[in-house]
């Protein structure tokens, strides 16, 4: 295996793992060490139960373009990677963030009560 497929291996392949043992094992209740922890997705059960599976849905698929995005580049472009993983590794845990936060805020009050719609 060359040094480019390791890479890619090591970072994105990780956080695919990662992503997958998220969706696969979601945390049962509210907790400090494993889940998606933020202080609005933390207010109660129902929204943390809500946050976590938005978030390990959004992570596992954007985790999954993101190794292929990454197996892509270390097989096709003829050049040495250097930040090129680590950036779609970087991409896919802020986009996953930001869609769990505005579904949050799309289907609960500040103060954590299911919205109408």
């Amino acid at each position: 295996m060359n040094d480019a497929l390791l890479y890619v291996f090591t970072t994105n392949g990780l956080l695919f793992l990662i992503s997958i043992i998220f969706w696969r094992f979601p945390p049962k209740k509210i907790n400090n060490i494993y889940g998606y922890k933020t202080p609005k997705a933390m207010q109660n059960k129902e929204i943390w139960d809500f946050a976590n599976t938005t978030f390990n849905k959004s992570l596992l698929f954007y985790s999954g373009i993101s190794f292929l995005a990454g197996l892509v580049f270390a097989t096709f472009i003829n050049t040495n990677l250097t930040w090129q993983p680590m950036a779609f590794v970087f991409m896919a845990l802020i986009v996953s963030i930001i869609k769990t936060e505005k579904a949050l805020s799309d289907h609960f009050t500040e103060e954590g009560k299911r919205k109408r719609n």
